[in-house]
């Protein structure tokens, strides 16, 4: 009897990492029973640098970094990552070889036990500017403070009092099976979300043959993820710009909505735009060009 063939994925450490991971794991095993495969978790520098924000020190390459090197020396056969958490320039030789279904890719308000609305005199705890420049218009009389850590983290420091309520993303929550734990949803029309929020990238090695996850791949996740991630990159929009993208898909129609943030005069703008999936990276590009130039007619 042959030796299974052995497949490792690389893996933040955290809970809700490791619990994305095993989404891949499960699947490559159910599909390939001739696979076997194994999870190499390790703590990413993000991970570690806890009391500066992301802006400060680097940016979402952070998370990445440690994993991408383990690619590249072969400890590791695949990497598993939340989308919205990838830089947008991948390395060529690395690249996304699949996008998952999108799990709910709202944000979501979250309350210390026993809470019915937030605390007025605690901040709200939100470390992106993109959700801040957004809430602010929803919650005007309450001050935003960061907040760093996975999501088990954040959850113990407002329940020890550091904040009044937290602002996190849907996906991850219902990944961890505390979705009761949230107060409500920010529908995208009161909150654009982060590119990508929602869906599961599956990095590898260029060259090397990925045709075990064409079930895993989704059609819609894909055509989200070109698309927005087209708009923020067409914009510069690292961790530290606030630019947002949402791709609403209806068969073969796509609405992509987009915001743009202009730091010199603190422009805040946001437009649609709509046409087909196939599209989906021209449309990103186009958009983001669109509001560029609108708020460049505004100086």
């Amino acid at each position: 009897m042959s030796e299974a063939r052995k497949i490792i994925i690389g893996s933040r450490e955290s809970r809700l990492a490791v619990i994305q991971s095993e989404i891949v794991r499960k699947y490559i095993e159910e599909t390939c029973p001739d696979v076997q495969a194994e999870l190499l978790t390790m703590k990413t520098t993000g991970d570690k640098i806890l009391d500066r924000t992301l802006d400060k020190i680097g940016g979402k390459g952070l998370f990445v970094k440690e994993l991408d090197r383990a690619l590249l020396d072969r400890r590791s056969d695949l990497s598993v990552h939340s989308l919205k958490d990838m830089p947008m320039e991948i390395p060529q030789e690395l690249p996304i070889v699949a996008f998952s279904r999108r799990e709910d890719p709202r944000d979501a308000l979250v309350l210390p036990e026993g809470c019915t609305k937030p605390d007025p005199e605690k901040p709200i705890g939100c470390s992106s500017l993109r959700r801040i420049l957004q809430l602010q218009k929803l919650y005007p009389d309450y001050r935003f403070e960061s907040v760093r850590g996975n999501v088990q983290t954040r959850l113990r420091k407002m329940e020890e009092g550091q904040y009044g309520a937290l602002i996190l993303a849907a996906a991850g929550l219902a990944r961890l099976g505390l979705q009761g734990r949230i107060s409500r949803y920010f529908e995208p029309e009161e909150v654009i979300p982060a590119a990508g929020q929602g869906i599961l990238a599956v990095q590898g090695r260029a060259g090397e043959d990925y045709s075990y996850l064409e079930g895993f791949s989704d059609a819609e996740g894909t055509w989200a993820a070109l698309a927005e991630r087209a708009f923020v990159r067409r914009l510069d929009g690292g961790c530290s710009s606030p630019v947002a993208a949402y791709a609403k898909i209806e068969g073969e129609q796509m609405t992509l909505t987009g915001l743009y943030y202009k730091e010199e005069d603190q422009t805040c703008l946001t437009g649609s735009m709509s046409g087909n999936v196939r599209d989906a990276e021209q449309m990103g590009t186009a958009l983001a060009d669109r509001l560029r130039a609108e708020a460049e007619e505004r100086v």
